[in-house]
């Protein structure tokens, strides 16, 4: 959990147990959820946070669920739970009427006369570290090193701090810009330049581009500031010392710290040991209980896996610039997992929407249930319930 719920206004001891069930204002229950998944995260065309209740009502006991469907409210009445946090919003584009003739507005007036709050964590839970993929890396017992593709500026940067003699300094940044350093956001080229003397004294063996062995020299130099790409430092140092030119150019780099919340969709993650490509596949959807398929080559060794929860085709370009060895989503089609393997790219596997997304139910159990009863919808609602083979 990542923040205590504050201390509840009353308790009650269930009969013929222990346990206490805590009355806690459903608005204390929101921020916890907001702190681990914050809405700032979510798409714009996203629809995310509370669906109907009233934040001032207490709340005892919650449901979590990947959808909202009939079943999910039966079992959520059924239970006495004052809460359903849902991953997918049943309310999301085009929505101008709830009214009780029709199957979502029916919905919410059978929450409403129940006593049941909704609340929703769609794409900010995507985005969120601790949330859908990350829940979907620890399924598939993967060492979580990253995510697919960044945030904004949350991409992991570093801070380079470079020496140049003055008639040098334009070469040496063009040099390092083109291997990719000096952009932030839009701009691109960005660096910090303040006019300065530099000393040395080069030794017996030295082999200096300016000055004597021996004897102490000061230059007029510039000190170039900028930021580059984590991933690109070596293309990056590989530049500066080809352009630079001293025989061993006086610089520091400096990590920048990430923020740690917003790292973005999917994860990249490591397995424990390499596995074929076949036995991939049966341990995921031994991990995640469905039938599982998988495009590529069968002698494939996997180790490096990327991950995406829910429909997870979009990415396939990001996968495919990534050094992973599999793919795990779902919802894949036809075409785009054609092109993506004409293309190179890696082996990919389908696990399906529910399934790909369901582990993080189990997340917000933990989350909240140190305070709370929490029940996880476990029946799939995914709308696919008959394979035959």
């Amino acid at each position: 959990m990542q923040r205590a719920l504050p201390v509840p206004r009353r308790a009650s001891e269930a009969v013929g147990h222990v346990s206490i069930l805590y009355h806690v204002q459903l608005t204390a229950v929101i921020d916890v959820l907001e702190e681990a998944y914050p809405p700032r995260l979510a798409e714009d065309w996203d629809s995310v946070g509370l669906v109907c209740g009233d934040p001032a009502a207490d709340v005892t006991r919650v449901l979590a669920c990947v959808d909202v469907t009939a079943d999910v409210v039966d079992a959520a009445l059924a239970s006495g739970a004052e809460l359903i946090v849902a991953h997918h919003p049943l309310l999301l584009r085009g929505v101008d009427t709830v009214a009780v003739s029709t199957p979502k507005g029916a919905l919410i007036h059978r929450l409403i006369a129940g006593g049941c709050a909704l609340y929703t964590a769609h794409t900010n839970a995507d985005r969120a570290r601790g949330g859908v993929g990350d829940a979907l890396a620890a399924a598939l017992a993967l060492e979580v090193t990253g995510p697919i593709e960044y945030l904004g500026d949350a991409e992991p940067l570093d801070a380079w701090n470079v020496k140049v003699p003055l008639a040098d300094t334009d070469a040496v940044l063009a040099a390092v810009f083109a291997a990719g350093a000096g952009r932030v956001g839009e701009y691109s080229e960005c660096a910090w330049r303040v006019d300065g003397a530099g000393q040395f004294r080069p030794g017996a063996g030295a082999n200096p581009a300016i000055g004597t062995s021996g004897r102490l020299e000061t230059v007029a130099e510039t000190r170039a500031e900028f930021v580059a790409p984590r991933a690109a430092g070596a293309a990056v140092l590989a530049a500066l010392r080809a352009a630079h030119p001293y025989e061993e150019p006086a610089f520091d780099v400096v990590e920048l710290a990430a923020r740690e919340r917003e790292w973005g969709l999917g994860r990249i993650g490591v397995l424990p040991v390499p596995v074929s490509l076949p036995e991939f596949a049966a341990s995921v959807a031994a991990a995640l209980g469905v039938p599982v398929r998988a495009a590529g080559p069968g002698d494939a060794v996997v180790r490096t896996v990327a991950v995406c929860g829910g429909a997870g085709d979009s990415l396939l370009g990001a996968v495919r610039r990534l050094p992973v060895d599999a793919y795990v989503t779902g919802d894949l089609r036809h075409h785009p997992v054609d092109e993506h393997l004409r293309a190179g790219g890696c082996p990919v596997l389908d696990a399906g929407h529910w399934a790909t997304e369901f582990p993080w139910c189990m997340v917000v159990a933990e989350l909240l249930a140190p305070d709370l009863a929490v029940d996880v919808f476990t029946r799939p609602t995914d709308p696919f319930t008959v394979y035959v083979s």
